[in-house]
């Protein structure tokens, strides 16, 4: 085997590994539900939750529920509450806001999403939940 041909063989097994490389990146990829906490105002007499919600699976959630709970800066916890994200399509970001009355948003220091509750029939909704913040407030699940 010439000199030639040998190169042209690792050329051949460069290419070959580079074309497979974009498919089993794909298969690799699992779905996600991301919600990331956007921002907290403080509205009155009410603590203004904004997340950005990103439905990653492949299908549209008819219903996102999930279960959220309020810890204070001093680590206990100040309220369980249900936030309805609605209806999410497949790949459509989507800004919801929830108005949590009473709550001085200064005296949040985490919010805990302790479950999903509904995820509009479509399995593997619940482990694929990501979660982010670009606030100042942890954000756990």
């Amino acid at each position: 085997m010439g000199r030639n041909s040998r190169r042209w063989t690792g050329v051949a097994a460069l290419a070959g590994v580079l074309l497979a490389t974009p498919a089993a990146a794909q298969t690799d990829a699992r779905p996600t539900v991301g919600l990331e906490l956007n921002r907290v105002d403080q509205i009155e007499a009410a603590c203004r939750f904004t997340f950005l919600a990103e439905n990653g699976m492949g299908t549209d959630l008819a219903a996102l529920t999930v279960e959220t709970v309020i810890i204070d800066v001093e680590g206990l916890v100040d309220r369980l509450t249900l936030f309805e994200f609605g209806a999410l399509p497949a790949g459509t970001p989507r800004v919801r806001q929830f108005d949590v009355p009473g709550l001085d948003c200064a005296q949040v220091g985490r919010v805990l999403i302790n479950g999903v509750s509904d995820c509009g029939g479509v399995e593997g909704c619940a482990e694929a939940l990501t979660l982010s913040s670009r606030t100042d407030i942890d954000f756990l699940g």
